[in-house]
């Protein structure tokens, strides 16, 4: 048995003890006055979808109408049961807002204190019951509304054992972002808990040191994940409100994490609030972030042009977000994609250009592809991506490592010119990225070349090309569009249209150096049963020799005003 197993094991025959030591725990009589407030916001989306009777959870959509959530049929997979334990689904219902969403929740939660309050179950890991007693304190109210006397005593005695349970793991729970999930069930305890406030000060502090922990000086996190450092900067806001409200000092490590995050945030946003869509994250629960941002305490700034290793070009009602960096390394590459020099393109609340997204909702396949370089908006090798899945252990490898960008500021528009040694290895060749947004937001000029840098680049493109009995390399530019984007043919057959449901009218062009063909493409969005069918706009040619270039441009027609009143508010959810 290896180590790495022999340690789970242990932990998992300690976890289990522990669980066991919690049923002696002294229960907490109620809420303290005045009771907490809901601190999380779900999606609504995702709620009707659990209300109609479907589930989906890592990618496995179990559809049973009328069963209760602990009686499903369930795959083959812990990690169903842990998102089904971890309670995330409160959120959902609490957004979806209706008397039926409220009832699912009360007997789904009241059913899990019957059947696992004693210790029992899936559930009783720390990182599990540390989220799920932060969603039963947040959604207290709706899940004692109209209770008999014994179910809500059950409810606090068995919300307590998993206070004690989470108390005995603190210290063995590794620092990231499982302990920051113990840490918050333990001080939302101690805040609103009747005698239970022995657990405040402790973790208020503990959760100073992993803010910083988690946040490093320059507001970024080790993923390179926008959603991931939104998730994170959303419990230390909402821990740093719980402490201001009920009269206690917020610890400054936590200030100082929450001011090092914001301005990142706040860079990596679209013109409609959404999150860029890289590294395994999503454009955000709608509200989440506004409202941590809110109650942050972090005062608002000029919106900077890079931050963790995304570059930002934003001018009238457009901005785009380019992966100006090597991807993450290491442990931190779990969930990281082969983006380097991928962007996404916003103009006011409809997203046009963008990535397929992350496909983790969808099971292991989905998940895999959307990595690759092909699912980006950017040039790929065919049959290559910029960066590399290493054996079983899904960490990437052979990534870019000298990835350089430099800005280009004129009178008529903001441009970024980047560079990535992805391909070297393998052809000799270095992708360089041209990007001019012009300032008043509504042309984007764009070239792509392949080229060899140093002499041995060259010699290394020659073997390359031996290899290939001189036939090339074929590459391709994508450029996947949202869901929402009409494509409609042009007179130019070099042309393409693309209408937003605002009103938009965008021409992309090329010049004729490649070429140019709209192709199936897919939207992997968390709230969707499943893959949402896009179009992608590819440009295709061969690289022959030395130096190969593709020019294009993406711009509003003339006929478009600068500001288009956008009131069509029939969209499909866009939360993912």
């Amino acid at each position: 048995m290896s180590p790495g197993i022999a340690s789970r094991s242990e932990r998992t025959r300690s976890e289990r003890l522990a669980a066991r030591l919690s049923m002696l725990a002294r229960t907490a009589r109620g809420f303290n006055a005045p009771g907490p407030e809901p601190g999380s916001i779900g999606a609504a989306a995702r709620g009707d979808q659990i209300v109609a009777g479907h589930f989906l959870f890592r990618g496995y959509l179990v559809e049973a109408s009328d069963t209760p959530i602990w009686d499903l049929p369930l795959p083959d997979d812990p990690e169903f049961e842990a998102e089904l334990h971890g309670s995330g689904w409160l959120d959902d219902l609490a957004a979806q807002g209706t008397e039926r969403a409220g009832q699912l929740a009360r007997d789904w939660v009241h059913d899990w204190a019957r059947r696992f309050g004693d210790g029992t179950g899936p559930g009783w890991r720390p990182e599990l019951a540390g989220r799920r007693v932060t969603r039963w304190i947040a959604h207290g109210e709706m899940l004692l509304r109209d209770v008999d006397r014994q179910t809500r005593r059950r409810f606090f005695r068995v919300l307590s054992r998993q206070v004690a349970f989470l108390a005995r793991r603190l210290r063995h729970t590794p620092p990231g972002p499982d302990r920051l999930e113990v840490l918050m069930g333990l001080l939302l305890a101690g805040l609103h808990l009747e005698g239970m406030g022995r657990h405040r000060d402790r973790a208020a502090a503990a959760l100073g040191v992993e803010a910083t922990n988690l946040v490093a000086e320059d507001g970024s996190i080790a993923s390179r994940n926008p959603e991931g450092l939104a998730e994170i900067f959303a419990h230390l806001a909402g821990a740093a409100e719980a402490l201001r409200r009920a009269g206690h000092a917020v610890p400054g490590g936590l200030d100082v994490a929450l001011a090092r995050a914001a301005p990142v945030l706040r860079c990596l946003r679209h013109a409609d609030g959404s999150l860029a869509r890289f590294h395994g994250g999503g454009r955000g629960v709608a509200g989440r972030l506004d409202a941590a941002l809110a109650v942050s305490g972090v005062r608002p700034a000029p919106v900077e042009d890079r931050a963790m290793g995304f570059a930002r070009l934003s001018h009238g009602r457009t901005t785009l977000i380019v992966d100006a960096a090597p991807p993450p390394a290491g442990p931190g590459s779990v969930d990281a994609h082969a983006s380097t020099l991928a962007f996404e393109l916003t103009s006011g609340r409809r997203p046009i250009i963008v990535s397929c997204g992350a496909g983790r909702s969808f099971g292991p396949k989905w998940r895999r592809a959307a990595r690759a370089t092909a699912s980006h908006s950017t040039l790929a090798l065919d049959g290559y991506s910029s960066a590399r899945i290493a054996g079983g252990d899904d960490l990437l490898s052979e990534a870019p490592r000298d990835v350089r960008t430099e800005r280009r500021r004129g009178d008529n528009s903001t441009g970024l010119i980047a560079g990535h040694d992805g391909y070297v290895a393998t052809h000799g060749l270095t992708h360089v990225r041209q990007l001019h947004l012009d300032t008043d937001g509504r042309s984007l000029r764009g070239e792509d070349v392949l080229a060899t840098v140093e002499r041995s680049d060259e010699a290394i493109f020659d073997r390359a090309m031996e290899a290939a009995d001189q036939q090339g390399f074929v590459f391709r530019v994508r450029f996947h569009l949202h869901p929402d984007i009409v494509v409609e043919p042009d007179d130019d057959p070099g042309s393409v249209l693309l209408l937003t449901r605002g009103g938009e009218l965008w021409m992309f062009r090329h010049d004729g150096a490649a070429a140019v063909t709209v192709e199936p493409s897919v939207y992997l969005d968390s709230v969707s049963l499943s893959p949402r069918p896009t179009r992608q706009i590819v440009l295709s040619a061969s690289a022959l020799d030395y130096g190969t270039r593709v020019s294009w441009t993406l711009a509003k027609a003339r006929q478009t005003p600068d500001a288009v009143r956008d009131i069509v508010h029939d969209d499909l959810p866009v939360l993912a």
